[in-house]
């Protein structure tokens, strides 16, 4: 008996320790490797040690060299599967399920990281996902100062209802458009971080060639992790300073707070507090507020008659980034711990009375943005049939700051994310990348022209596999900060940038201002997403016959009163999507810069522009807007247009710069 258990032991261990040989973390059961390339295939075992790798009807061998790394490179395969990959050195690792087809990495922030298990209809969705061709493979969330030859871990997920709540929703619904017309197995790798900006994304090498970030890299070029971690405290301490000088300005001091134990209650005295709009986060609403981290109370009244006294109620209050308690009257009527959820809590009958309520809430966030966001309309309280709203005017008070600084996070430093979650994946073989990024980077949208073409360019150099296809999402609708021609738009202007990327050679954008969510900066229509990017693969990787692309500006031409528009990707022509045949979202100035909402209709594959405002017109602008989903000119085949302006005129982004605080 002791025998039979000792061999167990021995199994046990055997398994968990591959010995001499060791792959990649992305080399797993159920993986999709790339058809018709070469496959590289790489590891690690002892030093100057011959590996062989078998797969299909493949041998090949290679030797170790003296620091134990190998690669090597299988002959390009045809789709197909499921077979085993086996990796012989002094132990044997083999891989099952493997399939051979179309692999496509997925990266960017969290619009590219929104789970299948939260869009629109996702119960249906998730009902529906009998794919097991696709496969998933979730890039584990991980930052280095230098590049990492390894992933912390990783598996593959093959699609099902079990498994793809979980997947990037994007990802996923652009491979279920794929697959449903070509029928070969897709692999989506998800290289994901919400709220991040693109330098994080980009290699050192990259940056330290570009004029705009080699000061940069160099003030940091000789730190470790540890460093970094003492770099952002010193700089954290100095932030917090002065932070702290501007919240006391608005409210007094965040120290000496000693009522806090009262503000929930309905006869606490909060005139002299500041006040801001909700829904909003509060670094959008005050200038003090920006880069808080930390608690903050809001406090607001209303007024209910004698029928609705002791009744039962509800209470919406939208979503709180990133957890709330929430209180009636100085009573808790719920709490929540999550920052994208609704906030929708029972109010039992009993804590309501006649006259003037109170509701005060608590939001606590722990980074990124702050406060109450979403929809107007999902501030409410409804008592007794009655509906009152709570959006609008609400008071405030900051009760505490976050201090504590116990890790270097993905934006503190540039190439994080590129060195621990890019950098381990190359050269694993793929057809092409799908990207969802730039809200992070909207504030510096200008020097984004510069910083997400270079991204572009640096993935390409490092998988050196040619001008791979690079197909991304253009911004959606979200009103943000309010902007628009008058006061300037940083989404805009972000757009713009993107627009301005497909200069590149071998890449596609999707426009989806017309899916967005002016209250939601996640908006959950996700499959639209998917299926115009994969619009874009099915043509131009695939060959499908189709039209996959939205009309882009062109050239102008200014006949007496009128600025006449040309466009690239009319398709089947060019519609209004009114159904009175009204255009919408067009802006019209003369030579003071000074735009006009402006009258415009469709004439052949061209737009005829004027306003009654400018008889000496100079330019035009389009869907110029923090939330540009107002605009509906399309192409009949479907495809909304990308926002654009015809003038030069500087924005408001042009001086922002990246820095690092060191």
């Amino acid at each position: 008996m002791k025998k039979i258990i000792f061999f167990s032991l021995c199994l046990f261990a055997s398994f968990f320790s591959f010995g001499n040989v060791k792959v990649s973390a992305i080399f797993n059961d159920h993986m999709v490797l790339q058809r018709n390339k070469t496959i590289p295939v790489w590891g690690w075992a002892d030093p100057n040690e011959n590996v062989i790798v078998e797969f299909n009807r493949q041998s090949k061998s290679v030797k170790a060299d003296s620091s134990g790394k190998w690669i090597l490179r299988l002959d390009p395969e045809k789709e197909g599967g499921p077979f085993n990959l086996i990796i012989r050195a002094g132990n044997i690792l083999t891989f099952r399920d493997v399939m051979v087809g179309e692999v496509w990495i997925c990266s960017g922030q969290s619009n590219m990281e929104f789970m299948v298990k939260s869009v629109t209809d996702a119960v249906t969705e998730i009902a529906g996902a009998n794919y097991p061709q696709i496969r998933h493979f979730n890039v584990p969330k991980d930052i280095s100062a230098f590049p990492k030859d390894e992933l912390k871990e990783g598996h593959w997920d093959v699609c099902s209802p079990e498994t793809v709540g979980d997947f990037t929703a994007v990802g996923y619904f652009f491979a279920r458009e794929i697959f449903n017309k070509i029928k070969i197995p897709i692999g989506l790798i998800n290289a994901t971080w919400g709220g991040t900006v693109v330098e994080t994304w980009t290699s050192k090498n990259a940056l330290e060639h570009s004029d705009d970030f080699k000061d940069i890299i160099a003030a940091i070029s000789s730190f470790n992790q540890g460093s970094l971690l003492e770099a952002k405290k010193k700089a954290s301490e100095k932030d917090l300073s002065l932070l702290t000088k501007k919240i006391e300005s608005l409210q007094g001091s965040v120290n000496n707070l000693n009522d806090v134990d009262q503000w929930m209650n309905a006869d606490y005295n909060d005139s002299n507090w500041p006040h801001m709009k909700l829904p909003g986060l509060w670094e959008n609403q005050v200038e003090g507020l920006k880069n808080l981290d930390g608690s903050v109370w809001f406090r607001k009244d209303f007024t209910l008659g004698r029928e609705e006294e002791g009744q039962p109620a509800k209470i919406h209050l939208a979503m709180i980034d990133d957890n709330d308690f929430t209180y009636i009257n100085g009573v808790l009527v719920g709490s929540t711990f999550v920052w994208n959820k609704q906030r929708i809590y029972e109010v039992p009958g009993k804590v309501l009375k006649s006259g003037k309520n109170v509701v005060a809430i608590r939001a606590i966030d722990g980074g990124g943005g702050g406060g109450i966001y979403g929809n107007p309309a999902d501030m409410k309280i409804i008592v007794n049939r009655k509906q009152i709203s709570l959006a609008g005017e609400w008071s405030f008070k900051v009760d505490s700051m976050s201090m504590k600084i116990q890790s270097v996070e993905p934006n503190d430093f540039p190439c994080l994310l590129y060195n621990a979650m890019i950098n381990p994946v190359i050269p694993y073989a793929m057809q092409g990348v799908i990207w969802y990024q730039g809200e992070s980077n909207a504030a510096r949208a200008f020097q984004y022209r510069k910083a997400f073409p270079m991204l572009i360019k640096d993935w390409r150099d490092h998988w050196a596999n040619g001008d791979f296809p690079f197909y991304f999402v253009q911004l959606s609708s979200f009103n943000e900060n309010h902007g628009n021609s008058k006061k300037g738009s940083t989404w805009a202007e972000l757009r713009e940038a993107e627009l301005m990327t497909l200069s590149l050679p071998n890449t596609g954008m999707a426009v989806t201002t017309d899916i967005g969510d002016s209250a939601d900066i996640h908006p959950r229509n996700k499959q639209d997403v998917g299926k115009r990017l994969a619009a874009a693969a099915l043509k131009n990787v695939y060959g499908e016959n189709i039209i996959c692309c939205s009309p882009l500006y062109k050239s102008m031409e200014v006949r007496w009163n009128r600025i006449i528009l040309s466009f690239y990707n009319t398709g089947s022509g060019l519609m209004a999507k009114d159904k009175y045949g009204y255009l919408k979202g067009f802006e019209i100035a003369g030579a003071d810069s000074i735009f006009h909402f402006a009258k415009a209709f469709i004439e052949g594959d061209e737009v005829i522009v004027f306003s009654d405002l400018v008889n000496e017109p100079v330019a035009v602008r389009y869907g110029w807007a923090d939330d540009a989903g107002e605009g509906n000119l399309y192409n009949k085949d479907g495809y909304p247009a990308s926002p654009f302006r015809t003038d030069h005129w500087k924005g408001i982004t042009e001086e922002e710069k990246y820095t690092v605080n060191l």
